[in-house]
């Protein structure tokens, strides 16, 4: 059973709270995304958190490549997520806008490279090094030393 509350996910006996920015670009830096194509995207995304628990947050588009901020549980690698979308929206977008295709001479919708970066909803990396130096007992804090690794 899931559910969700205050921007976390319950799944069973796990709580997550895992944000991902991913940003895909089109196969040669073709300028493809359209009205068609991107309405194409959108429309491929829908339903994805009800079959596979990855909700999309937002989504940006440029003229070769779209940003999202996406939410999933951590039982996916980021490489399941990306191979996941980039599979789907691609058949849709073939399907829909076969001209598409022909633009790129048969061959992928998506470049193999990708970008993913982690986001807190708690603030970024510096917010989270002082909340993690800060744990333990208020005397044991000046036993502690912390580690850059």
């Amino acid at each position: 059973m899931k559910e969700e509350q205050r921007g976390l996910w319950y799944w069973y006996h796990n709580v997550s709270e895992c944000y991902y920015h991913i940003r895909l670009t089109v196969k040669y830096r073709k300028v493809l995304l359209h009205d068609k194509v991107k309405q194409t995207i959108v429309e491929s995304m829908k339903g994805f958190k009800e079959r596979y628990a990855i909700e999309m947050q937002q989504m940006g588009f440029d003229q070769n490549h779209v940003h999202y901020l996406y939410r999933f549980l951590p039982k996916y690698s980021g490489g399941q997520v990306i191979r996941l979308i980039k599979s789907i929206t691609a058949r849709q977008v073939f399907e829909e806008a076969p001209e598409v295709k022909k633009v790129l001479w048969g061959g992928e919708f998506w470049t193999d490279g990708y970008f993913i970066g982690t986001v807190s909803g708690h603030g970024d990396r510096k917010v989270i090094e002082e909340y993690i130096k800060k744990q333990g007992r208020e005397k044991d804090i000046k036993q502690l030393e912390f580690f850059d690794l």
